[in-house]
């Protein structure tokens, strides 16, 4: 009566590991071939004569591109006839296992019953012998207890009438699974199934398709922030921490700068494991000090504001030495235009997909905010725009695709709610929720290369994701 069981448990576990293998397997190529590719973000409904929507966002600061896109109807790519092969054949599993686990229950009941009724129908094979021995010893008391034992095991014979069905379909299933072993065999031999390496090269190519893909869709508007991440909680309550925002993602040093005044020393960690860590980074000692958090890296060069001026540094690592300096005509300095929280916060250098800028203001401009595209190499401002708000009254600002984006506090309850658009040279107010979970941020920049939001907040270096829209024509090649 135990076989049943054991050939259940068997087939159990080779439909387990089937199903494992295809739940593994099945996301990736489906991703690869089907008509809209998630990996993070959100999707909205869109009618089919609109052009695609892409949501972006980052998981964390390694240089990976993660993308949502929403394709319209007549955009849609055509299904990959294996991977609807293997999603029928996903489906056809999931049917035969939950075939095994009803067969696997029944089967256990019903064994327990007849173990149960193995001590009646002992007693009764010794009665039925003694019977057959000797006739004149069976009295009608004798003979109409035998009934009543034969009576009870009634009930035993559906049971194993029930037993003969299991084992047909036992054989069934075992054939079913046999049926799919050739599937799987003749998929294998089609398309390399099995190989993990392969499968792993058509993910990275559809991550590399994906970079491409945002390449080309260019800049999207911010929709969305998400909650911060703490990566390092260490030095003062004001500071600035930074990657690289131009250099491949295989370069992943980050570098740190405590404090907003008259600091020159940068520490330059290998990697981000080794900042959380705090081991193997290097210093530099800048020929200047620093005024305020609003520094950047771009292109292996930090810029930054010279203490006590309005003159803007870039400092080569590699040479470890300033390629150039030069003033900001009318930038004021030595919080005379600060955001909310003080800090010398006069100039904030920042870098975007369009390239660096300077953010501060002027007498001339009565203290409202000035945007000014900079040249990188000579740091020669190439064009300005006064965007008409004050300052002293924003608790910290970031540049995307071209858009200088405010908060309105840099305490808790912050807010992004106002975003002046370079290219229509026009503004707008925003309500982004903006969760300022130390309640103290000094420093706020946008990564173009990682999309995240890096910041000094009371203490902790804290990153976030950010959410862009794109909506592009459905024309050309992407």
């Amino acid at each position: 009566m135990t076989v049943p069981l054991l050939k259940i448990g068997a087939v159990l576990s080779t439909m387990a590991m089937v199903t494992n293998w295809m739940s593994q397997t099945l996301p990736s190529l489906v991703g690869l071939n089907g008509t809209a590719v998630s990996r993070a973000g959100t999707s909205e409904k869109i009618s089919p004569d609109e052009g695609w929507q892409v949501f972006t966002s980052a998981q964390a600061p390694d240089g990976k591109c993660l993308c949502t896109a929403v394709i319209p109807v007549q955009g849609s790519c055509s299904r990959d006839l294996r991977s609807l092969q293997l999603r029928q054949l996903l489906e056809k599993v999931q049917n035969i296992s939950q075939s095994m686990e009803v067969l696997d229950l029944r089967t256990f009941r019903d064994l327990q019953y007849v173990r149960n009724t193995e001590a009646l129908m002992k007693g009764l094979d010794s009665r039925l012998r003694v019977a057959s021995e000797g006739h004149k010893a069976l009295n009608a008391r004798s003979f109409q207890d035998l009934k009543e034992k034969m009576r009870e095991l009634l009930p035993l014979l559906p049971v194993l009438e029930q037993y003969k069905a299991d084992s047909r379909l036992i054989v069934h299933l075992k054939e079913e699974v046999r049926n799919l072993s050739g599937i799987l065999l003749a998929i294998q031999e089609e398309m390399g199934a099995y190989d993990y390496e392969e499968l792993q090269q058509r993910v990275l190519l559809l991550e590399a398709r994906l970079h491409a893909c945002l390449q080309k869709l260019g800049c999207g508007k911010l929709t969305g922030v998400s909650n911060p991440i703490t990566i390092r909680a260490s030095g003062s309550r004001f500071g600035s921490w930074m990657t690289d925002t131009m250099t491949p993602s295989t370069d992943s040093r980050v570098w740190y700068m405590d404090g907003y005044y008259k600091g020159r020393r940068v520490l330059e960690f290998r990697s981000l494991s080794d900042f959380v860590s705090g081991q193997n980074f290097v210093q530099h000692l800048l020929p200047h000090p620093w005024a305020g958090t609003g520094h950047v890296v771009f292109n292996g060069s930090l810029y930054y504001n010279k203490f006590q001026s309005n003159v803007a540094v870039r400092y080569h690592f590699r040479s470890r030495s300033i390629l150039v300096q030069r003033s900001l005509a009318g930038a004021g300095y030595n919080n005379t235009f600060p955001y909310s929280w003080g800090g010398f916060s006069d100039i904030d250098f920042m870098v975007d997909e369009n390239g660096l800028w300077a953010v501060y203001t002027t007498n001339q401009n009565a203290g409202n905010i000035v945007v000014s595209r900079v040249d990188p190499h000579t740091l020669e401002v190439l064009r300005s725009w006064d965007t008409g708000y004050p300052k002293r009254s924003a608790g910290e600002s970031f540049m995307i695709c071209g858009i200088l984006y405010v908060t309105n506090s840099h305490l808790a309850g912050a807010k992004i709610y106002f975003a002046y658009h370079t290219n229509t040279s026009s503004y707008e107010y925003t309500d982004i929720p903006f969760h300022n979970q130390y309640s103290h941020i000094s420093m706020l920049d946008y990564n173009p290369r990682e999309r995240v939001l890096y910041t000094w907040n009371n203490g902790h270096q804290v990153i976030y994701n950010v959410t862009l829209f794109h909506v592009i024509n459905t024309a050309g090649e992407l």
